[in-house]
């Protein structure tokens, strides 16, 4: 393989205008060679036909397969005599080029320009096949159904997806966004069963994503959520492919971004972030037992510190007197009021969880548990905090992690303190008042569809799938509030 680099400098200019790198855009070999100036990794080949003719051959080495390059056009056009040269080209899969910034966008994604010596440039794609093997998602673990997850390659997660719906219906639509970045956006839905209006409301949402970089998924999710200062998710993210498949399957979209092993998933609602895919696992009575315990757990888990300062700090007259001798003990000899002590003890946690998570992965777990042990231990000993805000508070950590969605579990931090300065100030009219606002706030919240539904507006039918998990025999129709085209998950509808 025989090359040279050109060292010719480039200067990008914006001359008052509202894009960035603004330049000529007619074709030509000076101008194509001027793309890779000031890149270590930009090569140029030149391979010399005659007096005449030269090929050249342009492109990014860390982008492209070079041995895939040299078998397939180094090599044949050291052999071909002239006549043959156009045959040597035609022979791997080229697109004419017509633009300047199309030559740069496919050099960019890995393909090699080709100037065949008569004023014709073309880009040969050699993609260098970089990713990882299919791994078991580690984010949402299950112990039945499939282990497969989503990785950093979209080529490969649409295939994912395609093994499992394995019907024509199954529309992809492109998209780029971040004029930086250039990334590859995929729009997934199933024809003839998704809305489309849905499907015309994300289109024109990914559309109008107009900034420098999208990194991964949740940049895109940014620019696309309705209520961009709600704590609350609007779009699921998994890196599960059956999630992905079943949610198409139930006339919800799918979007995929390239170099990132996570999808979104949308329209949602509040209620879909506690379902789990076991959930299609178990018996529906054990289901939607679990599905319970979940709602149960993440209100214990917003609620059950602010109830204890509500309680000890306003309510103590309502707390029977067995247990009021109890508190009067643990507390006696602290010198903080219940508001503080519970603040400490919840910073403490958190700082605790957020280490843990930075931690490797072999230390964050002895991290997590000596530390809370330790900590929990030594404060009591201390007298800065009582053992029974010990116990709550654990039972509080323990709760919050029941939550299968981990974007809605951290939001449990702040709506946990927010609680917890309502108690602290009105008691547990402070807390029946925090729980009105956030109701409040979750009905105005919206997903491509309203956020709340079907508690608001109403469908009694998708209640089959809601707090319980009906038998899946007994879910003849898919979910309501998204308005499928086809409401019905049996070829026929006879019954209704």
């Amino acid at each position: 393989m025989f090359g040279k680099k050109n060292s010719k400098q480039i200067r990008h200019e914006n001359k008052g205008g509202n894009q960035l790198f603004q330049k000529n855009n007619d074709l030509s070999i000076a101008a194509v060679k001027d793309l890779i100036s000031n890149m270590d990794d930009g090569e140029l080949i030149e391979h010399r036909i005659n007096k005449d003719r030269n090929i050249t051959l342009i492109f990014i080495r860390t982008l492209i397969d070079v041995e895939r390059l040299n078998e397939s056009i180094i090599q044949p056009l050291k052999n071909c005599s002239e006549d043959m040269i156009h045959t040597c080209i035609a022979s791997v899969k080229a697109s004419a080029l017509t633009s300047l910034d199309e030559a740069q966008q496919l050099m960019m994604l890995g393909h090699v320009l080709l100037d065949d010596g008569k004023g014709r440039c073309w880009a040969v794609p050699f993609e260098n096949p970089l990713g990882r093997s299919i791994e078991p998602s580690e984010t949402e673990t299950i112990l039945y159904g499939p282990k497969d997850s989503f990785t950093e390659q979209i080529d490969q997660n649409i295939t994912l997806l395609r093994r499992r719906l394995p019907v024509t219906e199954l529309k992809t639509e492109k998209f780029s966004a971040g004029y930086l970045t250039k990334a590859k956006v995929v729009l997934l839905y199933l024809e003839g069963i998704a809305n489309p209006d849905i499907v015309d409301i994300a289109r024109k949402k990914i559309s109008k994503v107009n900034f420098d970089m999208v990194i991964e998924q949740s940049n895109l999710a940014a620019f696309m959520e309705d209520h961009i200062h709600s704590v609350f998710p609007q779009f699921q993210q998994t890196d599960r492919p059956d999630q992905c498949a079943y949610s198409l399957g139930l006339g919800k979209i799918v979007i995929l971004v390239a170099n990132t092993p996570f999808a979104l998933i949308a329209p949602i609602t509040f209620f879909h972030l506690f379902q789990s895919s076991e959930d299609y696992i178990h018996k529906w009575m054990v289901a939607s037992f679990l599905r319970c315990l979940r709602y149960v757990s993440y209100l214990a888990s917003i609620t059950l510190i602010p109830f204890y300062v509500a309680l000890t700090a306003h309510h103590y007259q309502v707390i029977p007197l067995q247990i009021l001798f109890v508190l009067l003990e643990s507390r006696s000899k602290l010198p903080f009021s219940p508001f503080w002590e519970a603040l400490f003890m919840l910073l403490i946690l958190e700082i605790i969880k957020e280490a843990s998570l930075r931690m490797p992965s072999k230390t964050s777990t002895t991290l997590g548990t000596i530390g809370g042990i330790v900590i929990g231990q030594a404060a009591v000993e201390a007298g800065f905090v009582s053992k029974v805000l010990i116990v709550l508070v654990g039972v509080a950590a323990i709760a919050s992690f029941l939550v299968p969605n981990y974007l809605l579990s951290k939001t449990n931090t702040l709506i946990q303190f927010v609680f917890l300065i309502l108690a602290s100030l009105l008691g547990i009219p402070g807390i029946v008042f925090g729980m009105i606002y956030m109701l409040a706030h979750l009905n105005g919240l919206t997903s491509l569809q309203p956020y709340f539904a079907p508690v608001a507006p109403f469908y009694w039918r998708d209640w089959m799938d809601f707090f319980i998990r009906a038998p899946i025999p007994w879910m003849k129709k898919r979910p309501a509030h998204l308005h499928p085209l086809f409401k019905w998950r049996y070829n026929r509808g006879d019954d209704d």
